[in-house]
């Protein structure tokens, strides 16, 4: 599996293989399962998807350092990929770490349907 080098691209393998109703599913029960409240609507537009991912990665880097953490870990995001990021810029990391977050919830999501 080739996993997408850009946000949009993300977005266009999951719409184009009608699982972008599942990364956002997927998306909603790791939250869930880190007590954060956080809950994407189903029909979500990618820009809308994006921006409110990126603010609550932010939020959660700023203010429940702890909860990030959890929610790293409940996702499986690699602790190797979040460490080669520059930490100096808390928003570009963030926007970052959003992107990681989408890119493992998609794998998930990509393998759970290649192997039904």
């Amino acid at each position: 599996m080739q996993l997408p080098a850009t946000f949009d691209d993300l977005i266009l393998e999951a719409t184009n293989s009608n699982l972008y109703k599942k990364l956002i599913a997927q998306l909603n029960k790791d939250f869930l399962l880190a007590n954060i409240d956080l809950d994407f609507h189903e029909d979500i537009l990618p820009s809308s998807l994006k921006f409110m991912l990126h603010e609550t990665i932010y939020k959660l880097i700023q203010e429940k350092f702890s909860d990030y953490l959890n929610l790293l870990y409940i996702i499986d995001v690699s602790e190797k990929q979040v460490k080669m990021l520059d930490g100096t810029d808390v928003l570009k990391l963030s926007e970052a770490v959003s992107f990681l977050i989408l890119k493992r919830e998609w794998q998930k999501v990509w393998l759970k349907n290649k192997y039904k």
